[in-house]
């Protein structure tokens, strides 16, 4: 019997409740769960109003230790309850240390561990590095109970390393919780086409299915774009939303043609890594 594996791709406006958006993303998990899921991907810093778009001290209050955060907690739960895998998007706070964080839930509900942001952007409307140390536990997968998953958060998904980095420690899909929108310094930059457009380039570069999950909705005038998204290992989008539903994507694969394909395409086995010494 082939290995396969149902991804799902979250897509809502959050408020700035935090109980009001881990009930509604148990909501949708509950969805995806009932049409097959095995994981289930929320966006990006869910639990409130993307809050990075200034510099403002009050906001590192929303900081909380990762393993009693309330979403980690009630979500674990919830997997548990499912049998589905959460990849759970927080702020975490370390001691004196702030992280931009991803914990992975297995599908029994235990924590397999934290991933920390690795790509800090500082720009107009996305001011993160006032908010977030880079992270230091370098890019991880998750051998889960429902497949081997590879995660980067928001703007990780960008850079072509960190991709092709999951995909050589063996991730069977790669998932990308997001918050993306205006570009408030320039209103006629439109960056939609080309977000998914990089992400395809990942998939296909490493034969490997991507998850997408980003927010939608105006936030204080900054308005996030949706256009959430899955792909298959050709990069092409089997399942997507436009920039205003809410709802959750769901899509199935079959791990072992994917392993072939990827055999087949030749790109793991032709890699020249005695050329690459440019890219350190």
């Amino acid at each position: 019997m082939s290995r396969t594996i149902t991804v799902a791709s979250i897509q809502f406006t959050p408020s700035d409740d935090m109980q009001a958006n881990i009930d509604r993303v148990a909501g949708f998990i509950r969805d995806a769960a009932g049409q097959g899921a095995d994981v289930v991907l929320p966006p990006e810093l869910f639990c409130g109003h993307y809050f990075c778009k200034t510099q403002e001290e009050h906001h590192f209050a929303r900081a909380l230790p990762w393993h009693d955060h309330p979403a980690v907690v009630q979500l674990a739960d919830l997997a548990a309850e499912l049998d589905v895998v959460i990849p759970v998007s927080i702020y975490e706070k370390d001691g004196p240390l702030y992280y931009n964080s991803l914990v992975m839930i297995d599908a029994d509900g235990t924590p397999l561990g934290v991933y920390r942001k690795s790509h800090i952007p500082d720009g107009p409307g996305y001011q993160e590095k006032f908010y977030f140390r880079p992270g230091d536990t370098g890019f991880r997968t998750w051998q889960t109970m429902k497949g081997h998953i590879g995660v980067g958060v928001c703007w990780d998904q960008w850079f072509p390393e960190a991709a092709r980095a999951m995909a050589l420690m063996g991730a069977d899909v790669l998932l990308y919780p997001t918050a993306i929108g205006a570009e408030p310094q320039d209103a006629s930059l439109d960056t939609a086409a080309r977000w998914r457009r990089v992400m395809q380039g990942h998939s296909v570069a490493n034969v490997i299915p991507v998850v997408a999950a980003n927010r939608v909705g105006d936030e204080g005038g900054q308005v996030f774009y949706g256009t959430s998204f899955i792909t298959d290992q050709t990069g092409e989008i089997v399942t997507d939303f436009g920039r205003s539903e809410e709802g959750v994507l769901v899509a199935r694969f079959d791990l072992d043609l994917i392993d072939r394909d990827r055999a087949a395409w030749g790109f793991f086995r032709d890699r020249r890594t005695d050329l690459y010494d440019i890219l350190v």
